[in-house]
């Protein structure tokens, strides 16, 4: 027989083997014994069980990108099972699990079997969306007769984590029936969830109910995935678990609710999670957003400015007065942005506070105030007050109307330095956006000193993106990259590995940091508008939002897909 070098083994093999869930002369032998049998590597090891079958799920779901799924945890809608003929369930090993609208999640344990997705899609005029099963489990749908004592009961989040270093702060009552009819322990459940959460840096966990089926999803790196699909029927069960951790009403189910939990994870690291609750046709669905203490400490050296924008940005910061602003949509990281600048600023010599809504990040030396519109205190009521105490340094999370813009103004006036957000696609539309508030042009001329626009790309993993061959040049042309520099540049694309799953690791931001120079302080009481400012600052050498991303495409840090995706507008 044939021996195959480590080098030569399959990537999931290697992966196996480096991790010591296989043997080298196992996994060597693997090769030779599935070719001899004439099935592929994940078939041949779940057969022959030669790795526990939820890792095998568990490597197979991080080489190709795709959701891990534990069939026991699902209701598999009856509407789907007959949208195949069985004939061709067992040939392809694919199973319909639910619909929804005009696509239809399919189980696959052997990723070699992806290629008969587009069968799927013919025969049912759906966009399948496969997700990766265990394999025993799978046979079990395709053939009821199927007996397998090696397979495992229970619920599994492929996770590393160990949930019981999470403790829950609050003053939770004991939910009357923590186990579900499914046997499924809800409050395991949710610390396992949110565990894993955490330990994977997700941002936010969208529990969703609908008709038929229950969803989770983690936004990861910006996009939603699915995670995990309980059964219908513990929605309620976890719905008034997180309501009593959040302190919530857990008898009112007509109206969106707010609330916070408090989590220790460990013995010194503390992360909180904001809940929203939103009533829909199913019942409650539940967001929560991860807010890390440690996101605070975050540096600008590690956001993605270039040299000259970081050198802009200090320079703003270093000044006694006048408006510092961010701009961008939700989830554009303004909020980072904003603290990596307080951070430096946060000192004993100074007085620094802040309105939220709500504060998302908590920093000692820092007076963080929530607005609170139900009671009268609006941003602009905080900014007066701020205004009353002394202030060296404000932050306003959110400039939304005239009035707290013009008190905004008034602070940056009188030798206070204010830090603020807008909502616009641009920095030079920040400008007008100002004066289409109703801010008089010559106030805006003499406050504002900096803007910043800015995106989040999805950063490529260091250990698999893939060099592109042959990108047709006049399609990089088209995309904004100078002729003369095409021929030296290096394209890459996402790859999937154990260590991203799907390519991308970590994200990093697209900024236009655009100094208010002289020339703009008289465009702007001209009248001028934002594309009149826009050319202004490419004279001024100020880099727009689709030119930072043709930079960070040119230094591999992302990719064409995410150049296209974030500065489309």
């Amino acid at each position: 027989m044939t021996t195959v070098q480590n080098k030569n083994l399959p990537s999931l093999l290697k992966k196996l083997v480096a991790d010591k869930k296989l043997a080298q002369d196992v996994a060597e032998k693997a090769v030779a014994d599935s070719t001899e049998r004439g099935v592929s590597i994940t078939t041949h090891l779940a057969q022959r069980k030669l790795v526990d079958e939820n890792d095998l799920a568990v490597y197979n779901s991080k080489e190709f990108g795709l959701s891990l799924v534990d069939i026991d945890t699902i209701e598999i809608a009856m509407d789907v099972e007959n949208l195949l003929p069985k004939e061709m369930m067992r040939k392809t090993q694919l199973y319909p699990l639910f619909r929804m609208g005009k696509a239809i999640t399919i189980a696959v344990a052997d990723p070699f079997f992806l290629s008969h997705l587009s069968d799927v899609r013919f025969a049912t005029e759906l966009m399948p969306e496969p997700v990766i099963v265990e394999y025993s489990k799978l046979q079990k749908l395709l053939n009821p007769d199927y007996s397998d004592s090696a397979v495992s009961s229970g619920m599994t989040i492929s996770s590393d984590t160990a949930a019981q270093d999470l403790v829950i702060e609050t003053n939770e009552l004991e939910s009357e029936e923590e186990e579900d009819d499914s046997g499924v322990d809800v409050t395991e459940f949710l610390n396992e969830l949110l565990s894993h959460a955490i330990k994977k840096k997700v941002s936010d966990i969208h529990i969703e109910p609908y008709e038929k089926i229950l969803r989770v999803r983690f936004r990861l790196d910006g996009m939603l995935q699915v995670v995990s699909m309980p059964p219908k029927a513990l929605a309620r069960k976890m719905t008034s678990r997180i309501k009593v951790m959040a302190q919530l009403n857990t008898s009112e189910r007509r109206i969106p609710q707010d609330g916070r939990i408090h989590f220790r994870m460990g013995e010194d690291k503390y992360i909180d999670f904001r809940v929203n609750t939103l009533p829909t046709l199913y019942g409650e669905k539940i967001v929560m957003r991860i807010l890390d203490s440690d996101t605070a400490a975050l540096g600008i050296d590690v956001l993605g400015f270039d040299d000259k924008q970081k050198a802009d940005l200090l320079e703003a910061l270093g000044k006694p007065d006048g408006m510092i602003l961010v701009t961008g949509p939700t989830g554009s990281g303004k909020t980072v942005t904003l603290y990596a600048g307080l951070n430096i600023l946060n000192t004993s010599e100074r007085n620094i506070s802040t309105a939220e809504d709500p504060a998302e990040i908590q920093v000692p030396g820092i007076n963080q105030v929530n607005v609170n519109n139900k009671v009268g205190l609006t941003f602009a009521s905080a900014l007066r007050a701020f205004l009353r105490q002394d202030p060296d340094i404000i932050m306003v999370g959110e400039i939304r109307d005239l009035e707290t813009a013009e008190i905004s103004v008034k602070a940056a006036q009188t030798g206070h330095l204010l830090l603020s957000t807008l909502h616009t696609n641009s920095a030079p539309e920040t400008l007008t956006r100002l004066i289409n508030m109703g801010v008089p042009a010559f106030n805006i001329a003499s406050s504002v000193h900096l803007i910043v626009a800015q995106r989040l790309a999805r950063r490529l993993c260091k250990e698999c993106k893939v060099l592109v061959e042959d990108v047709p040049k006049q399609a990089l042309i088209q995309l904004g990259f100078d002729e003369q520099e095409i021929e030296s540049i290096e394209i890459y694309e996402p790859n999937g590995c154990g260590e991203c799953a799907n390519g991308y690791k970590g994200r990093v931001g697209i900024y236009q940091v655009m100094p208010i120079s002289t020339k703009m302080e008289t465009m702007i009481m001209d009248g001028a508008n934002s594309l009149e400012l826009a050319a202004q600052a490419k004279l001024e050498g100020i880099n727009d939002l689709r030119q930072s991303a043709l930079n960070k495409v040119k230094e591999g840090v992302t990719s064409l897909a995410e150049l296209e995706r974030v500065t489309k507008d």
